[in-house]
């Protein structure tokens, strides 16, 4: 399906600079021109707009500035108004900064570079529907995007939604696959919070790093006496998930001897506690998760095969999050929306540059890395909008952050390492597309990239379906719009 294009609102008093901006924005973007004489119809553009692009270039600090900003902050008054964006002369930075107090999301400098221009108006866009689906999510009672605490409105997040959906009424044994931080335990939890057995307890157990002795004890307890120091007698987790679900992370690195032990819970639905010969009877549902592959493991013969079999009734991978990439903006304004209440804070949302920022790291921590991320950005800001500089070292010295960074400094160096990671980002794209016959989704999976984030690529690089001309990846960008006369 065809990505619905970007409708801009250009409200300007220069309707030669409105019709050039629409002809250069091109491809994925419908603009009109908003008139002096129309802006009393602000219902009307508000109703119509995905982003709305405000002219202060004609402002001035002698009272012009004041119409328009009031024209702003009427708009930024109704809820749920489009994001909106300013057009203003460089050199007037105190009126750029006035403009973002009554409402302004982005600026932009005149004459605009075109590619930054697309760039800034469709990840408004993006952040905006981002925060709206955040906002129907939390008034929904049952929100496809949400699975308990899981969010996420992705492809693979939706699949897995629906499994989980499907196998959570089922008392069926499920094996969890994915990297760490990914949400396996949140998961699990969603899974149990949808079973008949929500009632009872959820118990959960990691056997990662623990000596096998200790792992023993914490899963199936010990009668008093049964080792030095044991004092009391224990009940082990096994035992306290009765009627309800065990969780057991990190499953792989159970030991071998531990193996047989809980291979026997499974099929036999009973166990020892340790120094006791008394049967124990439990009704459990075993959740698993791990990030180890366990059929190679099984091969290595690290890992019983048939406590495998057992454990891999239905088995739900959770994807990694640079996988995701347009679950970020949702999780990240879902986190600050969190720690600004936790911290009493004022922050509501992030700039455009720290958004940026976010979706193109790589997240090798997944989710939990990005909610560390922006508890700490949280903490450090001091205004409405988290800004780049209270992201980590890691996120701003990125290639996306360095290049926006320098670029507002106005640096010609900055300006050169630009266009030429566009030029390698769109050569990359480009012959991956040829190489899948303009297969999209095929092309999204040979670059391990979302497609959604491939069709954005798509507009952002102006790649048009049937270029052939290997010459066409050396394409020069829009030139920059100069006043018009």
């Amino acid at each position: 399906m065809e990505q619905q294009a970007i409708r801009v609102s250009f409200l300007t008093h220069d309707s030669g600079l409105g019709e050039a901006i629409a002809r250069a924005l091109g491809e994925g973007f419908a603009t009109r021109t908003v008139s002096e004489q129309q802006f009393d119809r602000l219902t009307e553009v508000r109703e119509w707009s995905d982003v709305i692009l405000l002219d202060l270039r004609s402002a001035n600090t002698q009272g012009d500035d004041e119409t328009i900003l009031g024209l702003m902050e009427a708009i930024a008054k109704v809820p749920s108004h489009p994001p909106l964006v300013v057009l203003c002369e460089e050199e007037n930075r105190a009126l750029i900064f006035r403009a973002i107090e009554h409402g302004a999301d982005d600026s932009v400098t005149n004459p605009p570079n075109m590619m930054e221009l697309r760039l800034i108006l469709s990840r408004a866009h993006r952040f905006h529907a981002a925060e709206r689906e955040l906002q129907r999510l939390r008034a929904s009672e049952r929100p496809t995007g949400r699975l308990h605490e899981l969010l996420g409105t992705s492809a693979p997040m939706q699949e897995l939604f629906g499994l989980a959906r499907k196998i959570a009424p089922c008392d069926v044994n499920v094996l969890i696959t994915g990297e760490t931080g990914t949400g396996k335990e949140l998961l699990a939890r969603a899974i149990h919070q949808l079973s008949g057995r929500n009632t009872g307890p959820l118990v959960a157990f990691s056997c990662a790093n623990l000596p096998e002795t200790l792992v023993e004890d914490e899963l199936f307890g010990h009668e008093k006496g049964a080792f030095t120091g044991a004092l009391i007698g224990r009940r082990g987790r096994v035992e306290a998930a009765d009627h309800g679900t065990l969780f057991l992370d990190e499953i792989g690195d159970l030991g071998l001897g531990l193996q047989p032990k809980l291979l026997r819970v499974i099929q036999e639905r009973n166990f020892e506690r340790l120094g006791s010969n008394k049967t124990v009877s439990v009704d459990i549902r075993l959740i698993c998760a791990t990030n180890r592959n366990l059929a190679e493991m099984v091969q290595q013969a690290k890992f019983r095969e048939d406590l495998f079999y057992r454990l891999n009734v239905v088995q739900m991978h959770l994807p990694p999050l640079r996988e995701r990439r347009d679950d970020i903006p949702l999780l990240a304004q879902q986190f600050l929306s969190k720690f600004a209440q936790q911290f009493k804070k004022k922050a509501r949302r992030f700039s455009q540059q720290a958004l940026h920022a976010l979706e193109e790291h790589n997240w090798p921590g997944n989710v939990r890395e990005l909610e560390n991320v922006v508890q700490r950005a949280t903490v450090l800001s001091e205004d409405l909008t988290v800004d780049l500089n209270q992201l980590p070292a890691a996120l701003r010295g990125s290639r996306t952050g360095v290049a926006i960074t320098e670029r507002a400094t106005g640096s010609q160096l900055s300006r050169s390492y630009e266009d030429e990671v566009k030029r390698f980002k769109r050569s990359l794209v480009l012959r991956a597309l040829r190489e899948c016959g303009w297969r999209k989704a095929e092309c999204a999976r040979s670059l391990g990239v979302a497609r959604g984030y491939l069709h954005r690529l798509i507009n952002q690089l102006a790649i048009h379906e049937g270029e052939g001309d290997p010459a066409a990846d050396r394409r020069e960008e829009f030139p920059p719009l100069g006043p018009v006369m």
